[in-house]
């Protein structure tokens, strides 16, 4: 499935899953395939935690299922469907896309990709620490300074505005201690994640040995929707690499391309790590950190050019879709 967060027209946002070129409502057509949907929530934290009798995953592949068999199914689907004079199903061009998670519960961002650690150190002269490939550590960004997919970001108070492209997983169920074996249980999908940042404040920032923080905390990107894992298994070898093509344009321009299988660390071992002796909640994301050459400051050596007011960034990955983004 790939799932959304949606604004119809003239009512709140509520959870959603992508159905050829629309979206249905998860709430609306709920009564598809439950006797009693009167007063469920149906925002994306409750799918994923479950906290709710009949408001699940489970449930919204049945509803998915559903209402595939009303429309006929297929790439052609546009919307027009309704139920007890509710609609249930909009066309994609009618609606605005939040991200997927408008607030996570929580945000982790990873230092997964070895290449981008390489060229990240080599700016401040530094070699590669070798704790690096004892453990995947990670930093707590704002989870409160969301955006999603088409959002205007407003720029940062920064003369070295970056995008950072990466790829993110979402909890899908509390955990603690979490072994590697059993980490793909807990995973209930992925989604694009631009860790945009300022790099003459976080530069500052790490000099000083604390952060990042000011130079992150401003703006994360995250859509346009949640994949689950079962989509990307003709992808995943054995050991749980992903091969997803991973590019950044700007302006139209192709500036980035990565994979996701040249990870060093899998979201498993994130996993592992960021449990042990931590509880994960559902609504929790991990990032990755930057695929190799992902961002401006690879690119350049550090030192621009950078982003600027006007620019659109859009960031794609296999299988996850185009997350696009214009500075203001």
């Amino acid at each position: 499935m790939r799932l959304v967060t949606f604004t119809p027209p003239d009512s709140p946002p509520r959870a959603g899953a992508i159905l050829g070129a629309a979206v249905i409502d998860l709430a609306a057509a709920s009564a598809l395939v439950i006797e009693d949907a009167e007063g469920l929530r149906w925002d994306m934290i409750s799918l994923l935690s479950g906290d709710q009798q009949d408001v699940s995953l489970e449930t919204a592949a049945d509803i998915v299922a559903a209402v595939a068999q009303l429309s006929g199914g297929g790439d052609d689907v546009s919307g027009g469907l309704s139920i007890g004079g509710a609609a249930m199903l909009f066309p994609l061009a009618q609606v605005r896309l939040l991200a997927p998670l408008p607030r996570p519960s929580s945000l982790r961002d990873f230092f997964a990709f070895e290449q981008h650690v390489i060229n990240a150190r080599a700016l401040l002269g530094q070699p590669m620490p070798p704790e690096w490939y004892r453990i995947p550590t990670f930093y707590f960004s704002n989870h409160t300074a969301i955006y999603g997919p088409d959002a205007a970001i407003p720029k940062p108070q920064s003369e070295a505005l970056d995008y950072e492209l990466e790829l993110a997983c979402v909890i899908g169920r509390q955990g603690r201690d979490i072994h590697p074996d059993d980490a793909a249980d807990y995973i209930a999908g992925y989604m694009i994640m631009n860790d945009w940042s300022a790099r003459d404040i976080q530069s500052q920032e790490m000099k000083i040995g604390l952060g990042p923080a000011k130079g992150k905390d401003f703006a994360t990107s995250l859509g346009p929707w949640l994949v689950t894992p079962d989509e990307l298994d003709i992808y995943t070898d054995d050991d749980g690499h992903m091969s997803l093509t991973m590019l950044a344009r700007v302006n139209g321009v192709e500036r980035s391309r990565g994979n996701a299988a040249s990870m060093y660390y899998r979201f498993a071992d994130m996993i592992a790590h960021a449990s042990r002796d931590a509880t994960l909640y559902p609504g929790d994301v991990l990032g990755s950190g930057t695929v190799g050459t992902g961002c401006l400051q690879d690119l350049t050596g550090g030192y621009g050019p950078w982003l600027e007011r006007d620019d659109v960034v859009e960031l794609e990955i296999t299988g996850l879709g185009t997350l696009r983004n214009t500075i203001v």
